[in-house]
């Protein structure tokens, strides 16, 4: 049975790659939002704000951009399944005899692999913008799997806005809080310079953990608990939004 899930997975997503490859705007597109943000803030701010760190300004604020490519990129997950939820496809599916599983795991692997590529790319702009680390291989291993959890969690829930969208618009909408999130954190200035209100909020929601586990591991400091609370955030919402996305996409096949 493992061995039927895998391979309807493998050839379904196949299917999705091939979708991506015949449409490389996706991942452009993907790229360009976190990209003008990294430009802006760098050339046109950068200046007036201090981050309390003889660090240049775009190693501090990269981890929260990466995290913005991440929130972009789930976006096209919804709108791709809303659109084969609403052409037929699953019923199709359905009539085939594949494992149900596969075609959401298809969407998901698509998405990681297209999100990945955005990130590459997002990364290779930086560098060329300035950003230096010396970060070890380990710190470099952990920083991606701290990003792979991140965009297997965000991309459940986009999962979710696309079984339970009515319009396409709304599919993709969700995720336009998931991009501001990042703006109420420690991603692009220090949480100690907000109002108290704000500051709170800042350093109690999930963003900031993740940003400071990476922003440290590229520093090469120690990381402290923030990796932690960050892991229990990101495998929190991952739990979470894969059960809701089964749950929902049992009763949409039922």
């Amino acid at each position: 049975m493992t061995t039927h899930v895998l391979s309807d997975t493998g050839a379904l997503t196949g299917r999705s790659l091939r979708h991506i490859l015949r449409s490389p705007d996706t991942i452009i597109t993907t790229a360009v939002t976190p990209i003008a943000l990294m430009l802006l803030f760098v050339y046109v701010l950068g200046g007036a704000i201090n981050t309390g760190s003889d660090e240049s300004y775009i190693n501090y604020m990269l981890p929260g951009i990466l995290l913005i490519t991440i929130a972009s990129g789930v976006a096209y997950t919804a709108y791709r399944l809303f659109l084969d939820l609403q052409g037929g496809i699953f019923e199709r599916f359905q009539s085939m005899p594949i494992a149900r599983s596969s075609v959401l795991w298809a969407h998901v692997l698509t998405s990681l692999v297209a999100n990945l590529v955005s990130i590459a790319v997002v990364i290779g702009v930086a560098l060329i913008m300035g950003f230096r680390t010396g970060a070890s291989v380990g710190a470099w291993l952990a920083v991606a799997v701290i990003l792979v959890l991140f965009t297997l969690a965000l991309t459940w829930l986009a999962v979710i806005a696309g079984l339970s969208a009515k319009t396409v618009d709304g599919a993709s909408a969700f995720s336009y809080p998931l991009i501001f999130l990042p703006f109420i954190s420690s991603a692009f200035v220090p949480t100690d310079t907000m109002p108290a209100p704000v500051a709170w909020f800042a350093e109690n929601q999930p963003v900031t953990s993740i940003v400071n586990s990476i922003r440290a591991l590229f520093a090469q400091e120690p990381v402290g608990n923030d990796i932690w609370v960050a892991l229990a955030w990101i495998v929190g919402i991952l739990v979470v939004a894969y059960a809701g996305a089964i749950s929902i996409y049992r009763r949409k096949i039922s």
